[in-house]
């Protein structure tokens, strides 16, 4: 692995692209480019100023001057010390990102773990919604979160509780946080790892840090995207606005 960080890495294997529209919601911020006449959009979701996790906001923020920005210099957004423009980064890389749809499956990342995770240590960087299905799946499940509750460990319990982890899936939401190199650095050698959810680079720049599957999101009803955006939709409603789920396996 380099010794630049991932976005270093990540940032030069964009094309160039025209910068279209930037939407900032609720929950989710999503960024629309055209590279080479293709209209694409990127997904990330919405941090604000005050914290690391995701904002409530009353409506979609208004992005200003933002627009002049050429989409790739946009891009360098996720250096911001902003959280909100972290998260208008990122998005934009997503939408930037080559498609390599030879690469992309259908995969669900639960179903791989439950299914690389029978009768082993299994550890979970974010509270997913399959949690209570995979927990009967799998040996022993630990779940690391910033705001626990129920069965959900404190994130600070992570440097105990990874380096036991045979298979570990990290949300990434802390790409934008800052903490996902961090916790990649605690695991054991040949743990296998996945990077789960919408804002998640669908790259191959993440096998180089020892990633076995990202499991993403690809727009693909734009327009039906940006309204629900706009409403401020979680992702399950989300997804029935035409975003599919995208995994990529590490060859």
């Amino acid at each position: 692995m380099s010794a630049k960080n991932l976005f270093d890495q990540l940032l030069p294997t964009l094309p160039n692209g025209r910068l279209l529209s930037i939407n900032i919601g609720a929950n989710w911020t999503a960024v629309v480019v055209e590279v080479n006449g293709e209209t694409r959009c990127g997904l990330a979701a919405t941090m604000n100023e005050a914290s690391t996790g995701v904002t409530k906001l009353p409506v979609p923020m208004d992005t200003g001057n933002l627009t002049h920005f050429a989409a790739n210099n946009l891009a360098k957004l996720v250096f911001s010390s902003k959280p909100s423009e972290i998260s208008i980064g990122m998005a934009a890389i997503n939408a930037l990102l080559p498609r390599l749809q030879s690469r992309w499956t259908d995969i669900n990342a639960d179903d791989v773990i439950a299914g690389k995770g029978t009768g082993k240590n299994v550890a979970l960087v974010g509270h997913f919604p399959f949690v209570p299905r995979l927990r009967p799946r799998v040996g022993k499940l630990w779940v690391l979160e910033q705001e626990p509750h129920g069965d959900d460990l404190p994130a600070d319990a992570a440097p105990e509780i990874i380096p036991q982890a045979d298979i570990l899936a990290i949300t990434a939401m802390t790409l934008l946080n800052g903490t996902f190199e961090n916790l990649l650095a605690l695991r054991r050698p040949g743990t296998f790892t996945l990077l789960i959810g919408p804002t998640a680079p669908l790259s191959p720049v993440l096998f180089d840090y020892g990633v076995n599957i990202i499991s993403g999101a690809v727009v693909g009803d734009i327009e039906a995207t940006l309204q629900g955006v706009r409403q401020g939709l979680n992702f399950r409603q989300l997804h029935h606005q035409g975003v599919r789920l995208i995994s990529m396996e590490n060859e």
